[in-house]
């Protein structure tokens, strides 16, 4: 068969599943109105987090390629955010500038659809959701190199606010500038944090040149929009929010590093079936009352606990404030009944979020 006439046809098959498409993704955000209506004459919110994992796990299962889940998964977020935006516009705050890698995390976890604002402070995102400014936040909690962070468990307890949902993203570095020529290059800009996490690629690839540290990976790509002699080490997502062409891809020593967010809201999702909870609590300062109080009750509920570490108390009341992840949602019956020991037995209590759990990509 004529080569040009094969690419005809099948470029008319193309054709004809783009309008299939279409027409399908049309009627989607029909039923999506249809949808807010009801959730608005049963005075529900808008953002189901619980049932919009339960239409990923659809998806990935019955994806069959070539092309991967995770692209699957990001094609279908996108077509959920725009249907979503037909019912509410939502506004997430993140810490800034532009193009940090809370801006990507909140970007890939609620499509292009939603408003994003950048703030100064880690801070300024629970003020933001807490004075309604903001339907959601975003705040990293822990990264898989350098731990948790510290001051974001400390704003869990102390805001009047919910874990709704966790993204991990992985911490992926990019050598950018402003036209992709490394000759000219005589200094590179980024956070201390990315270039110690770049440290070896820069000695073998980057003798001589200068270091430039700057608040954020962000505040570095914006430096190299504005000078071709300086290169960024930024993320892929921050170079496309200031035009920036890559040198090199991948420049982190090491691959592993992850970042988990969590998304901070005043609604409490129901259960998923697939659900992690996240407390905070303090015990009596004895021996033993770690184990009695907490682990004993989880124990013999038969609950997977999945995290547990301590901080010292910001305020002075508790001589530490433990923080723990486990399996389940705080409406399921066991999970009530092993809270309920805890709480009748310890010094504090905060349940700061039962969200559908994620899995690290």
């Amino acid at each position: 068969m004529d080569s040009k006439k094969e690419l005809s046809d099948v470029r008319k098959k193309i054709d004809a599943i783009d309008s299939e498409l279409l027409e399908l993704v049309n009627k989607r955000a029909e039923l999506a109105i249809e949808v807010s209506a009801l959730k608005k004459k049963d005075l529900l919110g808008i953002y189901d987090r619980s049932r919009e994992s339960e239409v990923e796990g659809k998806i990935a299962e019955t994806n069959s390629g070539p092309l991967s889940d995770e692209d699957v998964l990001l094609i279908f977020r996108e077509i959920i955010s725009r249907c979503r935006s037909l019912q509410h516009q939502e506004k997430v705050a993140y810490l800034g500038p532009a193009g940090s890698f809370s801006n990507q995390a909140a970007f890939r976890k609620f499509g292009a659809a939603s408003e994003f604002f950048p703030v100064n402070s880690l801070e300024d995102v629970f003020e933001e959701v807490h004075s309604q400014r903001a339907d959601f936040g975003i705040v990293p909690v822990e990264n898989s190199v350098e731990g948790s962070v510290g001051d974001v468990l400390d704003m869990l307890v102390r805001w009047d606010l919910d874990v709704s949902s966790e993204c991990f993203e992985r911490i992926e570095h990019f050598l950018l500038s402003i036209d992709g020529d490394a000759s000219k290059i005589r200094t590179v800009a980024s956070h201390p944090h990315a270039l110690g996490q770049c440290r070896k690629w820069i000695a073998s690839n980057l003798y001589g040149v200068a270091l430039l540290e700057t608040p954020s990976t962000a505040a570095a790509a914006k430096i190299a929009a504005r000078d071709e002699s300086v290169a960024a080490i930024a993320s892929e997502f921050s170079g496309s929010i200031y035009n920036l062409k890559t040198i090199q891809s991948y420049i982190e020593d090491s691959p592993r590093n992850t970042t988990r967010f969590v998304v901070v809201g005043r609604e409490k999702p129901p259960p998923s079936g697939e659900d992690k909870t996240s407390i905070a609590f303090s015990v009596k300062d004895e021996p033993g009352a770690l184990h009695a109080t907490f682990f004993l009750p989880f124990s013999e509920s038969g609950i997977n606990l999945t995290k547990i570490e301590s901080r010292p108390s910001r305020d002075g009341q508790w001589e530490y404030v433990f923080f723990a992840d486990f399996s389940g949602h705080r409406e399921e019956e066991a999970v009530k009944e092993a809270l309920e020991r805890v709480e009748a037995n310890c010094v504090f209590l905060k349940v700061l979020g039962s969200y559908p759990a994620e899995t690290p990509g």
